[in-house]
């Protein structure tokens, strides 16, 4: 039977008790008589820095910065263990750029943790959407990643930070080392019982999904796996507006979290913020889109996203929000997962984008379930599923090219009110 060793920080910053290690007191005071049987190898942490570089969002520069980060793992464990991994930036590659004031909770990190030695693996890490509010020109604060890593062989196993993505209001900051980064801690693994590699991000307070660098996975590998990221892809749609036809591109990934024989699908689109045009009203733009099955099985699954809760006063920010549903298989087999037609509904208009090329984005091994698609859509949209992307480090982004504001492209219109918009790319002066 496989034992899960938890990682607690061996330090406190800035005076104060580090979240996870209140909370690994608090498991400890609880649950003292079943910790009793475990010999738990004290926690090591380290940090390291390396030369990063980073692609921000199109129309913004990219930066070279230096990203320091602290590895935390156990320092011994043994084969079959299951230990948890955080990874903890002290310092982000760049500042916020003087474009946009990014309000708290809006910033989400993800990135691969190599282990090499004894076992190699790409170990996905992702940290919650937490952050306070970041001014312009401020200080990147990106929360902590975690993720674990099944130990398959004795030996030693290097932990190693790698490129990481920062996800900041729906929109992707991508960074990776210009240079050898140093291993950031060592597991000593001895011998015990046997078990499959796994590594995986596991969920955090918002939806979340794994890192991993392979678009197609398998939910029935044993590995236990129940989360899924697909690949973005360039989606170019045709899109039928109330007053013309209208061509867009946009960024498009699917991910997926399984519960049961069931997926909940997430659709992110990259990319997507600009500035609204004129003040929007609440409750009066709402997306969803059919997503389209391919290889074992037919049909499509509906997904949807919130209809914008607050008021859009004129020149702030706009984005399209996740979209979410369920996809129930309706054969077994390799079922792959595209973008398909994307529909905008804003007060009373409708707009909707047909695209002219699929692309597949995630692809699972499904298993048949009753009244499952297989030719027709599975269940409605609106269900928690998995979460963004990316995450950031240094960056912010304010200002995007592709599907816009209310999900289109640049160039396309949309009627609001009774008056017609035409959404543009603008770009701020750095």
């Amino acid at each position: 039977m496989s034992m899960r060793r938890r990682a607690t920080p061996a330090t406190t910053r800035h005076g104060g008790v580090r979240r996870a290690g209140a909370v690994g007191a608090a498991l400890a005071l609880g649950g003292a008589g079943l910790l009793l049987g475990l010999a738990t190898a004290p926690a090591q942490a380290a940090e390291v820095s390396f030369a990063t570089h980073c692609v921000p969002p199109a129309g913004i520069d990219p930066v070279d910065g230096t990203t320091k980060v602290q590895i935390t793992a156990p320092a011994t464990a043994k084969v079959g263990d299951t230990v948890d991994v955080v990874w903890k930036f002290v310092q982000a590659a760049s500042k916020n750029p003087n474009i946009i004031d990014l309000p708290a909770n809006s910033v989400q990190p993800s990135g691969t943790l190599k282990a090499a030695g004894a076992q190699s693996a790409d170990i996905a890490m992702r940290g919650p959407r937490e952050n306070p509010a970041i001014p312009k020109g401020g200080a990147m604060v990106l929360s902590d990643m975690k993720g674990t890593l099944k130990l398959t062989a004795p030996g030693e196993v290097t932990l190693t930070p790698d490129a990481y993505t920062v996800n900041a209001m729906s929109t992707d900051t991508k960074c990776a080392p210009k240079e050898t980064v140093q291993k950031a801690a060592t597991i000593v693994v001895s011998a015990g019982g046997g078990g499959s590699s796994s590594a995986s991000a596991p969920p955090s307070g918002t939806p979340s999904q794994s890192a991993s660098a392979s678009a197609s996975s398998s939910p029935g590998d044993g590995t236990g796996q129940t989360d899924f990221t697909g690949k973005e892809v360039q989606v170019p749609y045709a899109c039928k507006t109330p007053i013309g036809d209208k061509n867009a591109t946009s960024a498009v990934q699917i991910n997926a979290r399984k519960s049961g024989g069931s997926f909940g699908l997430t659709v992110l689109f990259k990319k997507s913020v600009m500035d609204s045009p004129a003040d929007i009203p609440a409750n009066s733009v709402k997306p969803s889109m059919e997503v389209a099955l391919g290889g074992a099985d037919k049909g499509t699954v509906h997904v949807e996203g919130p209809a914008n809760s607050s008021p859009i006063k004129s020149g702030e920010p706009i984005a399209i929000p996740d979209l979410t549903g369920t996809y129930k298989p309706g054969a077994s087999g390799s079922s792959s997962l595209s973008p398909g037609v994307l529909t905008i509904k804003a007060l009373g208009t409708t707009t909707t984008c047909t695209p002219t090329k699929s692309e597949v984005s995630l692809t699972l091994d499904t298993a048949q379930q009753a009244n499952g698609a297989s030719g027709g859509g599975s269940t409605s949209g609106g269900a928690a599923a998995t979460g963004g992307s990316g995450g950031l480090a240094e960056t912010g982004s304010s200002e995007h090219g592709a599907l816009k504001a209310l999900g289109l492209v640049a160039g396309t219109a949309i009627l609001l009110g009774g008056a017609v918009f035409t959404l543009l790319p603008r770009r701020n002066p750095r």
